[in-house]
């Protein structure tokens, strides 16, 4: 991607606090001064040598000065400036030198790392290929920052200091080193959200029925460890605690503080708990953006930020970790400890979600209710559950994404080691917004919600109570090791509903090997079905199902056992339970059962469901997280014969000439793909009958003609497309019959090769704002929009994953040699998918792309109609550039 912003932003430092980084400004000289004065000699020497302060101090009026041509960043950490960092192009070459100063105080903060992060990657957009900086052996500290940076470093030493030079081209190792970083300080500074050491709640009413009386009755009920401090000036008590008029007055620090005042009141409060150094803060309170009162809001995040405190809400239902007995909220029900760490943007589904978790047996580890999320999200949260040994599932129910492509670079890495669970509620269409390619229709932004989730790992759910369901099994059962299910039970009619909800889930019901069906005969009675499902009989006890139980679990051909009991037959509800639960003690597959009626955790880790539905749904999740789990991961595609340099002059070219974007002619379109190797049919463009045969005689006979003009997207709906012609009078005589039907809106045609008998595939794409590129496959032609076989995926998109697309389409048999027609070269339809995969990934100027149909034959794909809209893309958050959205 080839924008990247790099304005002003706040960051995380290693310790969680919160960072402002600017670039340098004249008016800051005062400033600058006043942090020389402040370092120690020992640090002006480091940096500036022998020189000294009186270096250091003539050093910052240059840099403020009019006739400084180096480009500077500095730090601001509660207003205070305590960082600056430079570097100074060599006007002969492609380097630039580098140096970083940092305030004594907020040494071994990560400051110095994020500073020579953002400047690598200004210098790099500036067109320095290197960064220079010497440096004295004995600052070992600096050596080690610029050493472990991410970026190509050599050493050379040279009189007594050693020369640094960085490569600035951003690397995959940047790209971990820098995740690795943030997630350290995401986690410390979360932490300040669900550890803390001590609590305020501002706003603690005397009376019960408020919202303030209600947290603080909660923190005390739960056990809360540490200090509680009410904050009411009316109350000289509350809830049998000492009250404090304003947070001014409060005896020692605190950690977190709960806001439920009034909206008015809340902006000062805010201040207050920045004065008092708190390092997080809850707004409970209503009345900010939800109601239109955006910029209140933003002056809250401004207060939190410049303070370095993380902020939940405002308008939020509060927080819950049950690890650290605190329950900072007002849930109407107190929550049970469990393993799932649960989001959500709704108090009311919070509400319920928590109180229905502790019913199943399962429980929160931490939650929190984010509101209107202006500062902390979905994605702060993950990064803190990634290392929660507390925590083995994670829940999200989310409205909205903040930073979908950060989002997506989180839950790729965390759902290899935990699932993520995730319901989106709007699922409605595109709504206003304006497209005309086939694509774009299709790629609602609940599509590229299904697609982002799909290629990060996380499971999407349609409703909370199915969130529930999966989460039970991932949270206390091992992941399945493929989808063949052996099912045991008491009654045939439950156990065949089970076995059809399996294959509608692309769950294996499988024949159980001889072994086991010989050893389940010899010890079950005679009228006992010892087949797959395996129907013991209403009149099998507690002792025949923890048998058929273990059984089956030893099979080699099954994956995973579902136990199906319909009480009270047999030994009862009681003993059934307590044999499931003892045949599944030790197994290392999952067990799971279907207790007629009955949602519940049956000895602790066991999850067993009222119907065979949800207990199928939940393992169908369960086998298709294990898969994704399983892929190999994608190498990076060579593909040869990418010209981005040419693409992007293309892009830059009609974009100048139309700032607000336009439909492309044939000539752009087929030019840009060329750049990127796509197979497009010859094609010629002719503006009168009277050329149309010359064409003809070029891409030679039989030939496709077919109607131009602005308003001719779909050229077949109107008769702009004519197939087959033989001979140049054919296609002369068609030009004129097709200027006569269409009239003004026809400004010429084109004139192509016949494309060879195959199948009429669709490859598309389209870029959200939100969400980034989007890549669809799918069965094309006229049919495209009626049949709606498609399937989409985020780029970057690799051939393991194109056939993984096209194996999803219900036309697939098509290209396979359905019904005696000859295999289509699916390989090469792979291929064009990867290379427009890449052309979206490559370049967000392309609004939407459309090639439709690409005719797939034995011989290869060929694209016989492509369209592409170009539209000026905003900048892209980077994910070389570390920083607070």
């Amino acid at each position: 991607m080839a924008r990247t912003v790099g304005e002003a932003c706040d960051v995380l430092l290693r310790d969680g606090g919160v960072a402002h980084i600017r670039a340098l400004r004249p008016s800051d000289r005062e400033a600058l001064h006043e942090l020389i004065a402040r370092s120690s000699r020992r640090s002006a020497y480091l940096r500036f040598f022998t020189g000294g302060a009186a270096s250091a101090h003539a050093y910052m009026d240059r840099i403020t000065g009019s006739g400084y041509h180096g480009h500077a960043l500095v730090a601001l950490v509660g207003g205070l400036m305590v960082g600056v960092a430079e570097y100074i192009a060599d006007p002969d070459g492609p380097e630039a030198e580098v140096g970083v100063l940092l305030d004594d105080v907020v040494h071994g903060h990560g400051l110095g790392t994020l500073l020579l992060e953002h400047l690598a990657l200004d210098a790099a957009d500036a067109g320095v290929e290197e960064l220079v900086a010497t440096v004295l052996p004995e600052n070992r500290v600096m050596l080690r920052v610029l050493n472990d940076l991410g970026l190509p470093v050599e050493r050379r030493y040279e009189q007594g200091q050693v020369e640094i030079r960085i490569a600035t081209r951003p690397t995959e190792r940047l790209v971990g080193e820098i995740e690795a970083r943030a997630h350290e300080a995401e986690r410390n500074s979360i932490a300040h959200v669900f550890t803390p050491q001590s609590v305020a709640v501002i706003g603690a009413s005397r009376d019960p029925d408020r919202v303030g009386h209600r947290v603080l009755r909660n923190l005390i009920d739960g056990g809360f460890p540490g200090p509680i401090y009410p904050v009411n000036p009316w109350a000289a008590e509350v809830c049998g605690l000492p009250a404090y008029p304003d947070v001014a007055s409060l005896p020692g620090p605190v950690e977190l503080a709960v806001i439920a005042t009034p909206a008015p009141t809340v902006l000062g409060v805010a201040r207050e708990c920045a004065r008092h150094q708190v390092r997080a803060l809850v707004v409970l309170t209503a009345g900010f953006a939800e109601a239109g009162n955006r910029e209140a809001e933003r002056e809250l995040l401004g207060v939190c930020r410049e303070a370095g405190m993380r902020l939940i809400g405002p308008n939020c239902l509060g927080v819950v970790s049950t690890a650290a007995r605190l329950n900072a909220g007002f849930l109407p029900t107190p929550p049970s400890a469990g393993p799932l760490g649960l989001m959500s943007q709704s108090g009311a589904v919070a509400a319920a979600v928590i109180e229905r978790a502790g019913q199943l047996g399962l429980g929160v580890s931490s939650f929190a209710s984010v509101g209107n999320k202006a500062d902390v999200s979905g994605n702060d949260l993950l990064e803190y559950w990634e290392d929660d040994p507390a925590t083995r599932v994670i829940g999200l129910y989310l409205e909205s994404f903040g930073n979908p492509r950060r989002f997506a670079r989180i839950a790729s890495r965390i759902s290899t080691r935990k699932p993520i669970i995730a319901v989106k509620s709007g699922r409605g269409t595109a709504g206003s917004r304006a497209v005309r390619s086939h694509t774009a229709a299709a790629a609602t932004p609940d599509v590229a919600v299904d697609a982002l989730l799909r290629a990060c790992g996380v499971i999407r759910e349609d409703s909370v109570q199915d969130l529930l369901d999966t989460a039970r099994l991932l949270a206390f059962q091992p992941l399945p090791d493929g989808p063949r299910v052996a099912i045991v039970g008491n009654s045939g009619g439950p156990q065949a509903m089970t076995a059809d909800a399996c294959e509608r889930l692309g769950l294996v019901v499988p024949e159980l090997s001889p072994a086991t069906a010989e050893a389940l005969r010899a010890r079950l009675r005679p009228s006992a079905a010892v087949g797959n499902p395996v129907d013991l009989t209403a009149e099998a006890d507690a002792g025949d199902i923890a048998f058929a139980i273990a059984a089956v679990l030893a099979d080699p051909g099954v994956d995973a056992v579902l136990t199906v009991y319909t009480p009270p037959f047999g030994s009862g509800l009681e003993p059934t339970r307590d044999a499931i639960a003892a045949a599944a003690r030790s197994a290392a597959k999952p067990v799971l059962a279907c207790l007629a009626g009955h949602d519940e955790l049956i000895d602790g880790r066991v999850p067993a469901y009222a119907f065979p539905e949800q207990a199928v749904h939940a393992l169908a999740r369960a086998a298709g997280h294990a898969a994704w789990r399983a892929r190999p991961t994608a190498a990076p595609e060579d593909l040869v014969g990418i010209d981005l340099a040419a693409a992007r002059r293309i892009v830059a070219v009609e974009l100048a000439a139309h700032p607000h974007g336009r439909w492309l002619d044939e000539g752009t379109t087929t030019r840009l793909l060329s750049a990127y190797s796509v197979h497009t049919a010859e094609s010629v463009s002719v503006d009168g009958p009277e050329k149309v045969a010359e064409a003809a005689s070029i891409v030679g006979l039989p030939a496709v003609l077919k109607a131009v003009g602005p308003g001719l997207l779909h050229k077949s709906d109107v008769g702009g497309v004519r197939l087959g012609l033989r001979t140049p009078e054919q296609v002369g005589q068609a030009y004129r019959e097709m200027a006569t039907r269409l009239g003004p809106a026809m400004t010429g045609a084109i004139v192509q090769t016949m494309a060879g008998e195959g199948v009429e595939m669709i490859i598309g794409g389209v870029a959200h704002e939100t969400f980034g590129p989007l890549i669809m496959v799918g069965l094309g032609g006229v049919a495209t929009e009626l049949l709606a076989d498609r399937a989409f995926r985020v780029p970057p998109i690799d051939k393991t994953e194109a056939a993984r697309m096209i194996a999803e389409l219900r036309c697939a048999p098509l290209l396979y040699g359905y019904r005696g027609r000859p295999a289509a070269d699916v390989a090469a339809l792979e291929e064009q998918v990867v290379r427009i995969g890449r052309l979206m990934d490559d370049l967000p100027d392309i609004a939407e792309l459309d090639l439709n149909p690409v005719i797939v034959t034995p011989d290869g794909a060929v694209a016989v109609d492509c369209r592409v809209r170009l539209a000026p893309a905003p900048p892209l958050p980077s994910p070389f550039r570390r920083r607070l959205r």
